[in-house]
């Protein structure tokens, strides 16, 4: 049995301590961080899953970016701690997130990461989209979450203006 909730100020901390866990060291020199730097977080999309001890098992966070312009998510860091992997987890928080998404509005949403893994979440390898370097563009992908939400929307992620 698990908690899903919104993190909160309280639990920063102790995301951080699973992300370290879960990642390599150096995770905050990848330029999906430079997007990060400054920018607060979508909290309503940042979910935390708690088992019924109270024990972190798994969080997701959210970023706004924008892309040629145009507003984003930009989805990462998720990570499940180690014991509880293959439970569903991530995947549990990466489709509850992506619903809030929709019903919040936004239009689109993407990653840095394995297509292999988020094609069956909806993501697809993105065109025309370019992450700071050095980040390879075939791990570049995108899930729209409007019909057509990332129609024509093209060129370089940046940081969100707020």
């Amino acid at each position: 049995m698990y908690r899903l909730e919104e993190e909160t100020e309280a639990d920063w901390w102790e995301v951080e301590a699973l992300y370290d866990l879960c990642f390599a060291p150096g995770r905050t020199a990848l330029s999906s961080y430079r997007l990060r730097e400054g920018v607060p977080t979508v909290a309503s999309l940042c979910l935390v899953l708690r088992d019924a001890e109270g024990v972190l098992a798994a969080a997701i966070r959210y970023w706004p970016v924008e892309v040629g312009g145009q507003d984003a998510l930009l989805l990462g860091p998720v990570a499940v701690h180690p014991t509880r992997q293959g439970e569903g987890l991530g995947a549990l928080l990466i489709t509850e997130s992506l619903a809030a998404a929709r019903r919040l509005g936004w239009e689109r949403a993407m990653l840095v990461g394995d297509a292999p893994y988020y094609s069956r979440f909806g993501f697809h390898k993105l065109e025309g989209v370019e992450m700071p370097p050095p980040t390879n563009p075939e791990r570049v992908l995108g899930i729209a979450l409007v019909r057509d939400g990332w129609q024509g929307v093209q060129g370089a992620v940046t940081r969100a203006n707020g």
